[in-house]
């Protein structure tokens, strides 16, 4: 009986770990191609970026963040959200100005929930002659942004009725002392 329970709780761990290995061998996104390829050197600057994962991406408000900036610091990506389609994120950048190399930074919420992060870098051989997105004080001054993300909200009212119905089904079921 002994040995029938050895290799019982034997099977019930390596299946265990099997399971466990499972989860964390299957890979956040990655970044599989993008247009214009990482170190491309165009005449001019491109009107959209795309960038493209081998899974799917999630779509949504704040989900995604792509930034474009130039050597000094000015930020060229258009005001719009990225547009989301299976494994591609789309995005629009405004007309870039002085000739130089970009740098594109992104920030993606893969299939799986988890954040995943990159850059690339491509450069422009001829002046664009746009202007650069307002920085960041001058959204704020104009009323932009601010404030919790509602997912914040959502995350936390998840947490606290999870832990009232674990509490409520925990302590619901005993006996009085005694008895």
């Amino acid at each position: 009986m002994r040995r029938v329970f050895s290799l019982l709780a034997a099977a019930l761990l390596a299946g265990g770990l099997a399971v466990v290995g499972a989860g964390t061998a299957s890979a956040h996104n990655v970044l599989v191609s993008s247009d214009p390829k990482d170190g491309q050197s165009l005449e001019t600057g491109p009107a959209e970026i795309t960038l493209v994962f081998d899974q799917p991406v999630q779509a949504g408000d704040k989900f995604n963040t792509i930034s474009v900036q130039a050597p000094d610091g000015t930020r060229w990506e258009d005001a719009a959200d990225p547009v989301v389609r299976d494994n591609s994120v789309i995005f629009k950048v405004r007309t870039l100005g002085p000739a130089a190399e970009y740098r594109v930074d992104y920030r993606i919420l893969s299939a799986d929930g988890h954040s995943v992060t990159g850059d690339l870098k491509f450069t422009t051989t001829k002046e664009g002659g746009g202007t650069p997105a307002p920085t960041a004080a001058a959204e704020q001054d104009s009323g932009g942004g601010g404030g919790v993300p509602i997912w914040v909200w959502i995350a936390g009212a998840v947490v606290l009725l999870g832990g009232g119905v674990f509490f409520a089904l925990r302590g619901g079921g005993r006996e009085p002392a005694g008895r």
